[in-house]
C-alpha cells in the first residue's frame, strides 16, 4: 500500500477535493454513539416526563437537520444530495445509543454526515435532560466539566484567592480540580 496523503492540503493551503471525475455510486454510512444517563432520567424519557418535550423525537429532528447542514459546519465537506437519513435509538437502562444512517448516490462518501447526525442527536438528548441529571447540589455526578467561564462556580473559586489581579490559569485550574475532588468525596 502506498504512502497516504492528506487530500485536502495543497502547496498554497487547502481545498475541497475535486470529485467530478469519480463515478456516481450508491453510498451508505452508519455512525453510532452512546450517552450515559441516570436510570431515573431514562424512565422519565420513556414516560414522556421531560418538561422540554419528547426527547427522542426532538433528537431525531435535530440529528436530521444536522446531517443536512454538515457541509455548512465542516469547512471542506462537499454539499451532498442525500437520498435518505435514518436516526434510531436503542434505550437501555442507563444509556441511549443513537445510530444515524445516511444514503446517497454520488461521487463522495457520506460518513461525515452520519457522524454529525449522531453527534447532534446525542447533544440534543443531553440538552433536554441535563436539568434532571443534576444532583441535590446542582452538579452533574457523572460528568466532569473541564472549563467554566463566567459561572458562579468560578466566581466562588476566585473568592478563595486574595489578590484576583495576580491569578493565572494554572492556579484557577488547580483550585477547580481541588474543588471537584472535594465534591466527589
Amino acid at each position: 500500500m502506498g504512502e497516504k496523503e492528506f487530500t485536502h492540503l495543497t502547496e498554497t493551503g487547502v481545498h475541497m477535493v475535486e470529485v467530478g471525475a469519480k463515478p456516481q455510486q450508491r453510498r451508505t454510512a452508519v455512525a453510532s454513539g452512546k450517552i450515559h444517563l441516570q436510570k431515573e432520567t431514562i424512565e422519565m424519557i420513556k414516560n414522556a416526563e421531560i418538561k422540554k418535550g419528547n426527547v427522542l423525537t426532538t433528537a431525531q429532528i435535530a440529528g436530521i437537520q444536522a446531517v443536512k447542514k454538515t457541509s455548512d459546519i465542516i469547512p471542506l465537506c462537499h454539499p451532498l444530495n442525500l437520498s435518505g437519513i435514518e436516526i434510531e435509538f436503542d434505550v437501555g437502562e442507563e444509556e441511549i445509543t443513537a445510530t444515524c444512517e445516511c444514503r446517497l448516490t454520488g461521487q463522495t462518501g457520506v460518513e461525515m454526515e452520519a457522524i454529525t447526525g449522531v453527534s447532534v442527536a446525542l447533544l440534543t438528548i443531553w440538552d433536554m435532560t441535563k436539568a434532571v441529571e443534576k444532583d441535590e447540589n446542582g452538579q452533574y455526578t457523572n460528568s466532569i466539566v473541564l472549563e467554566l467561564k463566567g459561572s458562579d462556580f468560578i466566581k466562588a473559586l476566585l473568592n478563595e484567592v486574595k489578590d484576583e489581579q495576580d491569578i493565572d490559569e494554572k492556579l484557577i485550574n488547580d483550585i477547580f480540580m481541588k474543588k471537584i475532588k472535594e465534591s466527589n468525596n
